[in-house]
């Protein structure tokens, strides 16, 4: 809370000081929440995804065993004036209602993508971020969740692929003993 109030404060004064009062100091910290605070070419290639689309997925409680099969649809919007993606898919998850929204945004700052996630499977918030990775067209997340069945966190890994302009593709893995499982596949296709 400490944070937010500071980071109002700072921007209000930043915003109603004119340049030239502002000594160089002030005046780099204008332009540093600026460019922080303005959305650049990669909120732009999120919110190409804006619109309604479908999946399936397949997903493994056990890598060895053949996998639970799924599908949905899935809405992304962009929302705060162009600076997150909101994501909300509904479906049937082993053959219970399924619901669940993320946030997805490129923090300028950090240089990297931000990713949030809750659905009803759980009562936990799962947090990663990631780069953009060109060649595969791909932004590879790393983070962490919490294991009901340990009570500890659990390293998480997602590969988000943009196969096109109307498929995308999503890979997560969790870390078990040092090793990567793979525990879904999830493909979109834009209606």
């Amino acid at each position: 809370m400490k944070c937010l109030l500071l980071t109002a404060t700072l921007l209000a004064l930043l915003l109603h000081h004119p340049a030239q009062a502002q000594s160089a100091e002030q005046q780099a910290a204008q332009k540093a929440w600026m460019d922080y605070m303005t959305p650049t070419a990669m909120h732009q290639m999120l919110a190409k995804s804006d619109g309604e689309w479908t999946f399936t997925m397949n997903s493994w409680m056990d890598p060895n065993a053949e996998p639970m099969k799924s599908t949905g649809n899935a809405t992304y919007h962009m929302v705060l004036g162009g600076r997150y993606q909101e994501m909300r898919c509904t479906g049937t998850v082993m053959d219970m209602p399924f619901e669940g929204m993320g946030t997805t945004g490129y923090d300028n700052a950090k240089k990297m993508f931000v990713s949030s996630w809750v659905d009803n499977m759980g009562t936990g918030m799962m947090y990663m971020e990631g780069k953009w990775d060109e060649a595969s067209k791909a932004v590879h997340f790393t983070g962490k969740m919490l294991d009901p069945a340990t009570g500890k966190d659990c390293e998480v890994k997602e590969i988000y692929k943009w196969v096109d302009d109307n498929t995308q593709q999503m890979e997560m893995y969790t870390v078990v003993n040092g090793k990567e499982v793979k525990n879904m596949e999830i493909t979109f296709t834009r209606k």
